[in-house]
């Protein structure tokens, strides 16, 4: 081995030549170095993913090793017996001062036989020393674990992030731990986490507000109308009459109750007299009882049976969920009124925090064939909520299971919820909405909202086609890195991107053990300490299946009213005796129209359920 000098940029006085360089090809370079003997110390041998440098002039050309491999031709004791390939990804330069710095990009570009050296601890640190105004610690790096990774929480977040790898390899304690950072270095930034599984209730203590259908209200009237369809008809694809119906009567249902409750009177200019008018998507309150009543008018209004039959379907549809107790969240006000967006907003979007910054949605609770609606209405109204308050109220929202929502294939999940979630990553930054996407399937996501994350966790992955993927998202010189995934040890990444200083290999700081996720459904209950079923406890499940344990709906004359949820009678301008009134009696001859041409039909479904409550007109 010999010795050169130093570049200035490093400053000092010399360094141990491993290597020279022996041929070039754009951003790589091949190093031909001796065979390393395996009882050699660590910090000696050359392996893949460590980083080594090129002595060009005065600067240091900094290289991570993507392959190593023996000479075929070589012979015992030769100085170039074995090959490693660089990808060269930066350089450490010196100022006008005489201080160095990191840069990265390459300016310039080796020669045959510049001496390759290895990049030490002092090299390591210039790389990723916390530069930045606002950067967290999230780990270690692999080369040298005295080092910390670190992240540019400003770049992270403002051209969102996405954490990908396999099952199993700590996707979730990393976010956890990912979100803790983000919000010690963010104080003004408010978190929106979608929780799949329901394991992040216990990671952030009393630093978190967790939703979930006991304790959340989101009005049907939130729902634009692709969001409503879908809770209507299950997930399935709307019935064509049933749906050109309904956008018909949905916007006549928001001018009736906006007229009943004295809005309409001070919208409406002077000297127009004529009603204020809605579209079918503006978030607006109205009664189930008032769009019940206006498709029953409609239909006492045909003689064709097969017309009448299509609005008898379409009330039994919404009278259904309606009575459906898993759908409280949504419909148990249904008939009561009262504008209680604001609250909604607040309580769903931390304004104002009050110490609790975060909001963690736990969405298996709520029955399977809504949770894609529920979805796109919270990521919806996040994004208005930035855009009409331009960029006022920083938000970040995590979205756990992301190829469940967005999935490559266009033809699978629902086509809003991909709306939403891709306004967000497209648009978003420009008011202030973050994106953080969380999958184990990268090749099922659509590669169009995964290309607009500019920071990437890659985790360990053994499938060809999320390689692949991944491949096609980050930059040509740390391509190779992607084919050392399958080797990655559980809490370890590959980070790259914007928010960090090279490509490069670390490890995740982990997380007390009260703090690391964990589902609820398989906490405690799951480890036998309460015992095996038995009837009883079966019961209670079949109970709580049902709805009746999770979600109880009390009658209307004793139901309790949410604490931040008003009362209608206090709204501006709203009407109390006409707001807040209870619908008239049910009357039994409400259908004659529409039973006198099925008299015949012993049995026809639904003529003797129990109905809504519904004025007559």
């Amino acid at each position: 081995m010999t010795n050169v000098a130093q570049p200035a940029a490093t400053a000092a006085p010399k360094v141990e030549l491993i290597g020279r360089i022996i041929s070039v090809h754009g951003s790589r370079a091949d190093v031909g170095i001796p065979a390393m003997s395996p009882q050699g110390p660590e910090e000696k041998r050359i392996t893949v993913g460590k980083f080594l440098g090129v002595a060009v002039g005065k600067t240091l050309l900094v290289g991570l090793v993507t392959d190593v491999s023996m000479r075929a031709e070589a012979r015992a004791g030769e100085p170039d017996a074995a090959v490693a390939q660089l990808d060269l990804i930066g350089e450490i330069r010196s100022s006008d001062n005489g201080v160095a710095y990191f840069q990265r990009g390459t300016m310039c570009y080796p020669g045959m036989g510049d001496p390759v050296i290895f990049i030490g601890s002092r090299e390591l640190r210039l790389i990723f020393q916390s530069s930045g105004s606002r950067m967290i610690e999230i780990g270690q790096l692999q080369q040298d674990g005295a080092i910390p990774a670190a992240v540019d929480v400003d770049e992270m977040l403002s051209k969102h992030f996405a954490v990908l790898g396999t099952t199993g390899v700590g996707k979730s304690s990393a976010i956890a731990l990912l979100l803790q950072q983000i919000l010690q270095a963010r104080p003004d930034l408010r978190v929106l986490l979608l929780d799949v599984h329901n394991e992040y209730g216990r990671c952030f203590g009393e630093r978190a507000q967790v939703l979930n259908p006991n304790n959340i209200k989101l009005p049907f009237w939130l729902f634009n109308f692709d969001e409503i369809v879908d809770v209507l008809f299950g997930g399935r694809p709307g019935i064509d009459e049933e749906v050109d119906f309904l956008s018909e009567v949905i916007p006549l249902a928001k001018s009736s109750y906006a007229q009943q409750i004295g809005l309409a009177s001070r919208i409406v200019k002077p000297g127009e007299g004529v009603g204020i008018r809605y579209t079918l998507d503006v978030p607006v309150p109205y009664r189930i009882a008032d769009l019940l009543s206006l498709l029953d008018a409609r239909m006492g209004k045909l003689e064709n049976r097969a017309s009448r039959m299509i609005y008898h379907k379409l009330m039994m549809r919404i009278e259904t969920v309606c009575n459906d107790p898993r759908y409280a969240f949504m419909f148990e006000n249904a008939n009561v009124g009262g504008d209680t967006m604001a609250d909604i907003l607040a309580t769903l979007f931390r304004l104002p925090p009050n110490g609790k910054p975060m909001t963690i949605m736990q969405l298996a609770g709520f029955p399977s064939e809504v949770v894609d609606a529920l979805v796109s209405v919270t990521c919806r109204m996040a994004f208005d909520l930035g855009l009409w308050s331009d960029g006022g109220a920083p938000l970040l929202v995590v979205c756990e299971e992301a190829h469940r929502y967005m999935a490559a294939d266009h033809s699978v999940g629902f086509a809003p919820t991909r709306r939403a979630i891709s306004r967000i990553a497209k648009e978003g930054r420009k008011y202030g909405v973050f994106l953080g996407l969380v999958s184990q399937r990268p090749a099922e996501l659509d590669p169009t909202i995964l290309s607009q994350c500019s920071t990437l966790f890659a985790m360990r992955m053994t499938n060809d086609r999320d390689q692949e993927l991944l491949r096609s998202a980050v930059a040509d010189t740390a391509a190779n890195l992607l084919a050392f995934l399958p080797s990655l040890g559980t809490g370890e990444a590959f980070a790259f991107g914007e928010g960090v200083a090279l490509p490069t290999r670390l490890k995740f700081k982990p997380l007390p053990a009260q703090t690391l996720p964990r589902s609820d459904t398989m906490g405690e209950e799951a480890s036998g300490e309460h015992g095996p079923l038995d009837g009883r406890s079966l019961a209670a499940v079949i109970d709580r299946w049902r709805g009746r344990i999770s979600r109880q709906r009390p009658g209307a004359a004793d139901e309790p009213r949410s604490a931040n949820v008003p009362s209608p009678a206090l709204q501006p301008g709203a009407a109390p005796p006409l707001a807040a009134a209870a619908a008239p009696a049910l009357d039994p001859n409400r259908f004659r129209l529409l039973k006198r041409p099925l008299e015949e039909q012993a049995g026809h479904g639904g003529s003797e359920r129990p109905m809504l409550e519904i004025p007559r007109r």
